[in-house]
């Protein structure tokens, strides 16, 4: 009998009726095994190895799974995916080995050529689908961050294993020898009919794994844009949920969120503090140069503060400006808002201890008599001079 080599080329055609390509098959095979015993019996035992290093590669992807409880680490991942290496892979690998050593006949050459390619493109599909949405848990940082995505992970999930294995159709069938660039093209067009459709959707979709990727933001983190400031509840498909300082909802679509200048109060390494105050004029100059050297010492008897700078900056209309300015070494508000409350505080408690007075809005009015002689406002006392007043 005369053998071929194996060829992933189409079968012969010629009209042949198929159950006459069973039986030639089938006979091709039983003369096949019995030419080629030794070389069948050493690349069976070749395959077996194969298998063999395929199961244990299996079980070490599973003891990973099992040695790291994070999903969304590395290790997680790959064990995952290699944990996910599939049965009818191993023996199309195996089966296509035997069959290229020894040798095997065009029909079963073929035969098997065929399921090879099918097993092996799925299983790559099955790897790739593992290991595109495990990157993105690993990028979103954690199971939390993860979670937040709320419907937008589900999305994600159905749109890898869409495209995944829609590729994995395509690249099955050009390797059977089927022209697809009509499907391709296809594809390609109705693609792009539903994007048009659902252009609102995908801009919101995509928005949200830029800030997924990108991560702008996370969820409990506070951040402002325009004039609205608060913590954010949940990033979802299409909008993000903002709890706001007042204690309202506000959902906002996420591609107008990131169009906007964003702020994250959250990653604030210290808070600058920015304060103004007023004395009244009759303060003494000597009192006035003494105030930021007594500023200073309340702001650095805290543990966490950075006295900045404290100064005269103007000459109100009806008071002597000072500004202060102090760094906050702290990313909790609470922890900021108190400590603020404490050096404001202290400041009053201090200038009010000296005597030294803040200033408040004032107004002088002066009257004058029709010949334009200052007059009291209030009735002199008797026997008590006329002179001129200011109230």
């Amino acid at each position: 009998m005369t053998t071929a080599s194996n060829s992933t080329a189409p079968w012969p055609a010629g009209g042949e009726p198929f159950d006459a390509q069973i039986h030639r098959l089938w006979t091709d095979s039983l003369a096949w095994t019995t030419q080629h015993g030794l070389q069948i019996i050493a690349a069976g035992i070749g395959a077996a190895i194969i298998v063999l290093l395929l199961v244990a590669l299996k079980r070490f992807g599973l003891r990973l799974c099992r040695n790291h409880t994070n999903r969304n680490e590395w290790p997680f991942i790959i064990g995952q995916a290699l944990g996910k290496t599939r049965l009818w892979f191993m023996v199309a690998v195996a089966a296509q080995l035997v069959a290229t050593y020894a040798d095997a006949p065009v029909y079963l050459g073929r035969t098997i050529a065929f399921f090879f390619t099918v097993a092996s493109v799925l299983q790559v599909a099955v790897w790739a689908r593992v290991l595109i949405l495990g990157l993105i848990a690993h990028r979103a940082g954690g199971a939390a961050n993860a979670s937040s995505l709320g419907s937008a992970m589900g999305i994600i999930r159905l749109l890898v294993t869409i495209a995944v294995f829609a590729i994995a159709a395509i690249v099955i069938l050009d390797n059977l020898g089927v022209n697809v660039t009509g499907l391709i093209a296809g594809l390609g067009i109705g693609g792009i009919a539903i994007g048009l459709a659902a252009q609102g959707i995908f801009q919101d979709l995509f928005a949200a794994l830029s800030i997924l990727f990108d991560k702008p933001f996370q969820r409990g983190e506070g951040i402002s844009y325009d004039t609205t400031s608060g913590s954010v509840e949940a990033i979802g498909l299409k909008s993000t949920r903002i709890r706001s300082a007042t204690g309202e909802e506000i959902v906002i679509s996420n591609a107008n969120l990131l169009n906007k200048e964003l702020r994250n109060f959250t990653r604030l390494k210290r808070r600058r503090m920015i304060h103004r105050f007023g004395v009244i004029y009759q303060t003494a100059p000597d009192v006035l140069a003494s105030i930021p050297a007594k500023v200073r010492a309340i702001v650095e008897a805290e543990s966490k503060t950075e006295f900045l700078r404290c100064g005269m900056v103007g000459l109100g209309a009806s008071s002597l400006d000072f500004e202060l300015q102090y760094d906050i070494r702290s990313t909790d508000y609470e922890e900021v808002f108190a400590t603020n409350h404490r050096v404001l505080i202290a400041i009053l408690t201090q200038f009010n201890a000296e005597g030294v007075d803040f200033a408040y809005p004032t107004q002088t009015t002066f009257t004058a008599a029709p010949d334009g002689r200052m007059v009291m406002p209030y009735p002199e006392p008797a026997g008590h001079d006329a002179s001129p007043a200011a109230t």
